[in-house]
């Protein structure tokens, strides 16, 4: 019998085969179109505080839904690995340094303000019907939220 680690690993590597086999250019134009049609859905108000992340390998570039977010007044952080169990969301503002996070992505540096985001856009490996997410397996998201 396979426990539910063992499938969340299996549909994982599976997961992100297919996502890391779509054409880059796809991936392109489905962030842009993303960033168009949520930018509308997604109800924010002045000074709000949304999380995103920096994308990695095949992710989706959530960059431009978090800019038209920023513009309808709200305030962006990143997310920030600090030991193997915590992270926390640095703010992400214009013209600021940023600084190599491992794992490939970039983030804001250690002086940015912490924030708590009451909107977060997160990555995945792969989503249920229902809404469940299945990550990279580390739990970071799954603590944080």
């Amino acid at each position: 019998m396979t426990s539910p680690k063992e499938l969340k690993k299996h549909l994982r590597k599976e997961a992100l085969g297919r996502r890391d086999a779509l054409d880059p250019f796809w991936r392109v134009e489905a962030a842009l179109e993303m960033a168009e049609t949520a930018r509308d859905s997604i109800a924010i108000e002045p000074g709000q505080i949304v999380s995103g992340f920096w994308p990695m390998r095949s992710e989706v570039d959530v960059r431009p839904l978090m800019f038209a977010l920023r513009e309808k007044g709200a305030r962006l952080c990143l997310p920030a690995i600090l030991d193997k169990t915590t992270i926390v969301f640095r703010e992400l503002v214009r013209g600021a340094p940023m600084i190599d996070m491992g794992f490939g992505t970039v983030g804001p540096h250690e002086e940015a303000e912490v924030l708590d985001p009451q909107v977060m856009l997160v990555p995945l490996a792969a989503f249920d019907a229902r809404g469940h997410r299945i990550g990279y397996g580390a739990g970071y998201y799954d603590r944080a939220i």
